[in-house]
């Protein structure tokens, strides 16, 4: 009986022995799935950062010559503002995403410091010291290198354009010189006409084109305000001809110019019809530059033909906030200050209110992206009712339409080339995957 007893205590001894091994094992198990699930969302957390930084900064990469510099702002400013180790805004106190982290690549995919060919942009950080107790209270009482009180996080992503699935286009359509891609037969910095003679058929090789089937100039101007769905393949109708007073209405907004008062542009409106950064205009009253064949062209950008103009381009202007006329005065004689510096005898009448320019003006407070703009090609004449879109151009409205009255001046656009070159300045929001386009930033790695 005596000897069971003490066999009994010395197996309830070992059954305690074994619990206590064990239970170290299991602690150790724990302490790794925590630090290393710790770990994972810190990952999570920086991948998405990433993710940002590269999407924001490849909307950037236009071919310009400051677009790496504004690539680079982009992308530093998305990836920051994400949350970074357990949704910590300040990233743990780590440091967080800088210029050094991004690079850029060419189309062939080599590194390069050239604003004018990149066309990939990568972000890459390391989120060092990330803490890991557990691991860190094994490692007190191993040597095994595998237990370490900190860990760096590793995230990048990798990004370029894509022509977008659809796109926001000006209720036009550029009719092809040819079919031969990308341009058409149009060259970079060529002017091309909207519309010649307004008491007579319009001329040129752009006229108003119906993208949503419907007819009549309240569709066309609903479309000027702002319509996105338009895609290669789509078919385009007829629209109304000559410089309708709706059309123009709407058209000019885009110039910061208004029908009304100055009162009554207020902020509300102002966000809903929303004009250019500059709605300085060029005609060949006041912009004389010349390509090669003599012709006007090249208001975007200086392109090194027979004048240096870079110090007024559209982009300086744009840069500078600049009204209808070069400055930061808004006027209510809209026909003084804007329309005869351009040449017109008369812009629309009723539009006489024309918005504040300058750092501290409308302009700069509600102006976006209005006048670099897709304009659907078609390859054949726009009477044909069964035309379809064949691709996307990308196009700068140099002037604000003038008055019905006024039978003198042409209303041009700038061809800057086709909308999904690589160095095209039209961009687009929307989901990747078109044929045709403007491009919209997508994921490669």
């Amino acid at each position: 009986m005596r000897n069971s007893i003490k066999h009994r205590t010395k197996q309830q001894g070992a059954v305690a022995l074994t619990f206590a091994v064990l239970l170290v094992f299991v602690l150790g198990f724990m302490g790794l799935a925590l630090d290393f699930g710790h770990a994972f969302v810190v990952k999570t957390e920086l991948q998405t950062a990433m993710d940002a930084c590269a999407l924001s900064a490849a909307q950037e990469l236009d071919g310009q010559t400051d677009s790496i510099t504004r690539a680079t702002n982009a992308g530093i400013a998305a990836g920051n503002i994400n949350r970074v180790n357990l949704q910590s805004a300040a990233w743990s106190d780590k440091q967080k995403l800088s210029a050094a982290d991004i690079s850029y690549f060419d189309s062939a995919h080599a590194l390069t410091t050239d604003s004018t060919t990149a066309r990939y942009v990568r972000c890459d950080h390391v989120q060092t010291g990330t803490k890991t107790p557990l691991l860190g209270m094994l490692k007190l009482q191993s040597t095994s290198s595998a237990y370490a009180a900190t860990i760096d996080v590793r995230a990048f992503a990798e990004a370029t354009t894509t022509p977008s699935q659809s796109t926001c286009p000006l209720p036009l359509a550029l009719v092809a010189k040819n079919l031969t891609k990308p341009s058409y037969g149009f060259e970079r910095g060529e002017w091309v006409v909207l519309l010649i003679n307004q008491s007579s058929t319009p001329g040129g090789q752009i006229g108003w084109a119906n993208l949503t089937g419907g007819n009549g100039a309240s569709s066309l101007a609903a479309q000027l305000i702002g319509y996105c769905g338009s895609k290669a393949n789509d078919p385009v109708v007829n629209g109304a001809s000559g410089t309708v007073a709706s059309l123009a209405e709407y058209w000019n907004m885009r110039f910061g110019i208004y029908k009304g008062k100055l009162a009554d542009m207020t902020p509300a409106y102002l966000k809903t019809y929303q004009p250019d950064f500059t709605g300085y205009g060029f005609t060949s009253t006041n912009w004389d530059a010349k390509d090669k064949n003599g012709k006007s062209c090249c208001a975007y950008d200086n392109n090194a033909y027979t004048k240096d103009v870079k110090h007024n381009t559209f982009q300086y202007h744009r840069q500078a906030f600049s009204t209808c006329v070069g400055n930061a005065n808004s006027s209510t004689d809209v026909q003084t200050d804007c329309g005869a510096p351009m040449g017109y005898s008369k812009l629309v009448t009723g539009q006489n209110a024309a918005v504040s320019g300058g750092p501290s003006g409308a302009l700069n407070l509600y102006g976006t992206n209005r006048r670099v703009v897709p304009v659907p090609i078609v390859g054949a004449t726009l009477n044909n009712a069964s035309t379809n879109i064949i691709d996307f151009a990308c196009m700068l409205m140099l002037q604000p339409l003038p008055d019905q009255s006024d039978k003198v001046q042409q209303v041009n656009l700038e061809f800057l080339g086709n909308a999904s070159d690589p160095g095209s300045p039209c961009r687009a929001s929307g989901l990747p995957g078109g044929t045709a386009g403007p491009l919209v930033p997508v994921l490669v790695r």
